[in-house]
């Protein structure tokens, strides 16, 4: 049976990820800071779920990482859907650094912590949720596109490491559009807002396929094309 742990599935597309995945017949073991939000999906199959409080800003997480893998027998795949975003244009220090300590600092955190186990192992695969918002600096949200360009660059280099010392790893670059999530303020209108569940099904699709980076959906991927075509004078001019 197929072991995987995802950190961040407290709600949003973990959540839906994490259940998903159980439906599919995989043994879970789910992490995040409100472990009564994940005593819900350990009722629904409580001899295939496993729960483990983790907050990925704290230099404890690596240990209960590890004491979660322990606790469901092993992993095969390490999904990381940890993170927190905000609408900042006054650039509020405390939310700027709020978000580079759990996109930057608690990303790094959990995926190093993934990738070392997988190193002894010599098998497995990390799949992360970054954003298509990681393809561009956006004024709205500068701490939070930067730190998704961020995590993009460094599973690019966890892959070329892997491929470098031989390992049988691989990586998944999951880049999902605007999703109704917690992560956007209610109080905006957004273009081409996607649903969770949806999102959910095609992030999947894409882990279990194994694919190396997965754009949600593809609008977005056309969209993507079209910021990366920019000049820089002309994307400095745009409200995003």
């Amino acid at each position: 049976m197929k072991r995987a742990v995802i950190v961040g599935a407290t709600s949003g597309l973990g959540l839906e990820v994490a259940r998903l995945l159980l439906e599919r017949g995989w043994s879970i073991g789910v992490a995040g800071r409100r472990v009564e939000a994940l005593e819900q999906l350990r009722a629904v199959a409580p001899d295939r779920v496993r729960v483990r409080a983790i907050d990925v800003t704290q230099s404890d997480a690596p240990d209960r990482l590890h004491a979660l893998i322990d606790d469901l027998g092993g992993m095969d795949l390490y999904f990381h859907s940890s993170g927190i975003g905000r609408q900042n244009s006054d650039l509020d220090p405390s939310i700027e650094l709020s978000t580079v300590r759990t996109n930057g600092e608690g990303f790094v955190r959990m995926v190093t912590a993934a990738y070392r186990y997988f190193r002894t192992q010599g098998r497995g695969h990390i799949a992360a949720i970054t954003s298509v918002a990681g393809t561009r600096g956006m004024g709205a949200a500068a701490a939070y596109s930067a730190t998704k360009r961020f995590q993009r660059t460094y599973l690019d280099a966890l892959a070329q490491l892997a491929h470098r010392e031989g390992l049988r790893l691989r990586i998944t670059d999951i880049r999902p559009g605007f999703v109704r999530t917690a992560l956007l303020n209610p109080e905006v209108r957004y273009p081409m807002l996607m649903e969770p569940a949806p999102v959910a099904r095609r992030i999947v699709d894409a882990v279990e396929r194994r694919r190396r980076v997965a754009t949600i959906d593809r609008r977005y991927r056309a969209l993507v094309l079209l910021w990366r075509l920019l000049p820089q004078c002309v994307w400095e001019r745009m409200k995003i």
